[in-house]
């Protein structure tokens, strides 16, 4: 005869669980502004909202303004992955007729041009022909980690390294304002295109130099900047109000 033995469960014994959602976990579209570095804003951000734990799914160099998807709180930086490979479109101002180390205008001018004025048709051909490229080599002044080193790093010491290209997918260059030495352009990219090097190679190609002057990011996926809010109207009783919770509406997955 087998004899079952029921053990009662004391509250003791019980396992805690916590079945209430966080409510201070979710993720905030933020609009950039020229100036700070992407870790800048994630540093105020822990100070807006007391949450140590914050990534975020892209940089942008300190310069550029534009989009920034923030993750607050560790569940949601588990998540960040899901949109680090969305498709992004850049509103971009390139100077034509000189080039500087760093591909944009943070950077030491290393070559000026003395000849005539491109022509806009010349300028299409050519963009024309960058946006068919489907590999790119990171620039040495980017953020992009090779054997543990950051690019940008070994740039400030005068070190560069062979990098491997990249496969890249540039849906679209338009031209929407041109005038000598100033273009103005939109651009519809995938993950890890470097805008800085679009304009390199544009001024290289012309044979006339060109630098980065303004980088704007205006989407994400399908998240657009005038969906952002601005840091300096957050605050520690308002910022709760602005985080999207469902990560797979907010990355477009079903």
């Amino acid at each position: 005869m087998i004899t079952i033995i029921k053990k009662k469960i004391t509250n003791k014994n019980k396992i805690k669980t916590n079945n209430k959602p966080d409510q201070n976990s979710g993720f905030i579209l933020i609009n950039k502004e020229s100036g700070p570095t992407s870790h800048a804003i994630v540093n105020k951000l822990r100070k807006i909202t007391g949450v140590k734990k914050i990534g975020h799914a892209g940089t942008l160099d300190p310069f550029a303004s534009g989009l920034m998807i923030l993750a607050i709180s560790r569940s949601s930086t588990k998540q960040i992955e899901r949109f680090l490979k969305l498709d992004k479109k850049y509103e971009a101002d390139v100077f034509l007729g000189k080039a500087t180390d760093t591909y944009d205008r943070c950077g030491q001018i290393n070559f000026e041009y003395q000849g005539k004025k491109i022509t806009k048709e010349k300028i299409e051909k050519t963009l024309e022909q960058i946006a068919r490229k489907k590999s790119q080599i990171p620039p040495m002044y980017s953020a992009k980690k090779v054997n543990g080193k950051k690019l940008y790093e070994l740039a400030r010491k005068n070190i560069e390294i062979k990098r491997k290209p990249q496969k890249i997918n540039i849906f679209y260059i338009k031209i929407t304002k041109y005038k000598w030495p100033n273009l103005k352009i939109k651009i519809h990219c995938s993950s890890g295109t470097y805008i800085r090097t679009i304009a390199d190679d544009l001024g290289k190609k012309l044979k006339c130099g060109a630098y980065l002057q303004e980088l704007k990011r205006t989407e994400i996926g399908r998240y657009k900047l005038k969906k952002a809010i601005k840091l300096e109207n957050l605050n520690q009783k308002n910022w709760n109000k602005f985080l999207l919770k469902n990560p797979n509406k907010l990355s477009g997955l079903k």
